[in-house]
């Protein structure tokens, strides 16, 4: 999205960019061979990132080729035309970027994480994904690293009650940590980030609604989201597409689940689907469907001639505790 703003005919000339890359884990990294800027000779980009204790020197460039190199990938690293500077970079290290002061400090997540800070004329901007909380130096780094800015970019992957238990080791935070973060450190506003890939849109909207209990300004990052930094003298702003909330509508269907328990017995029950895609829905069940088994849902759904009967056939890929006791929270991928 963000290249293909970049490089449409009506941008204009591309500045030449500077890149802060947080660690090594796919989720970070991938999109990189596809950022058709890169491919432009007319522009230049600064990468920044630390010296990886498994890679060595130059472990950035290292990673980059690594993921571009046959057969991963049709072209290699020399087809991207762009001036291209790698800078190494450890916790700790501050620098300056023409007008703004770049500060970057370690982060608790495996195989190592850098947060930064970015100060600038218009105002702080802090981005810290991924972290786990729980290690008092670190804790202490990423408080200091956040005090006073305009804009928190934070990871808030994990509710509180996973945080504490299924997800605790796995590096990252949640909502409720944000927030806590926020208050004291005299943030403006909270950007929640890095949505766990099995969370619904419904479900990080339920997130959403926590933190704003707990927390005046807060915003859960989404695709086409900006924040705007302005220039000198004006407020920093965090804006959201109208998109996120315009394209949704609340709605219930009435529907009858069949499939197989854990213990391998067949069920039918009725149910409520208030979390429904085209690709799948959330389903609370008194049964406890096996994991990766098949369910059949048919429901009620209104059309232009009343009521009308859709049977679907899905797999069952993630199973929670329900909200409602006695429940579970059953996440199904519909395969017809």
């Amino acid at each position: 999205m963000l290249g293909n703003h970049r490089t449409a005919p009506d941008h204009g000339k591309i500045p030449e960019s500077h890149i802060f890359v947080t660690h090594y884990h796919w989720d970070h990294i991938q999109g990189i061979p596809f950022f058709s800027p890169l491919y432009a000779k007319e522009n230049e980009f600064h990468f920044y990132s630390f010296r990886s204790k498994f890679l060595g020197r130059e472990s950035l460039k290292q990673v980059f080729e690594a993921q571009m190199a046959l057969p991963y990938f049709p072209v290699d690293m020399s087809a991207m035309n762009a001036k291209r500077e790698f800078r190494e970079l450890a916790g700790g290290d501050s620098f300056k970027i023409g007008e703004n002061k770049i500060t970057a400090r370690w982060l608790n997540h495996p195989q190592g994480c850098l947060g930064f800070r970015i100060e600038t004329p218009a105002g702080t901007v802090v981005y810290a994904t991924d972290n786990e909380p729980g290690d008092p130096a670190l804790d202490e780094s990423l408080k200091e690293l956040v005090a006073g800015a305009h804009i928190f970019i934070n990871d808030a992957q994990y509710t509180p009650e996973q945080l504490a238990t299924t997800r605790r080791g796995w590096g990252h935070s949640s909502w409720q940590e944000g927030v806590r973060l926020a208050r004291e450190g005299g943030v403006e506003t909270l950007v929640l980030f890095h949505h766990d890939p099995d969370s619904t849109d419904r479900m990080v909207d339920s997130i959403l609604r926590h933190a704003r209990e707990e927390f005046d300004s807060v915003f859960a990052a989404c695709e086409g989201m900006v924040i705007t930094l302005g220039s000198s003298g004006e407020r920093v702003q965090a804006h959201m597409p109208g998109t996120r909330t315009t394209s949704r509508r609340e709605a219930q269907f009435r529907a009858r689940v069949c499939g197989v328990t854990e213990g391998g017995k067949p069920f039918e029950e009725e149910t409520l689907v208030r979390d429904v895609s085209l690709q799948g829905a959330l389903l609370s069940l008194q049964h406890l469907p096996r994991l990766q088994s098949e369910l059949q849902v048919t429901m009620e759904a209104p059309g232009t001639d009343g009521l009308q009967s859709m049977r679907l056939r899905g797999y069952v890929v993630r199973i929670e505790a329900g909200a409602e006791a006695g429940h579970s929270s059953v996440g199904v991928v519909f395969t017809d």
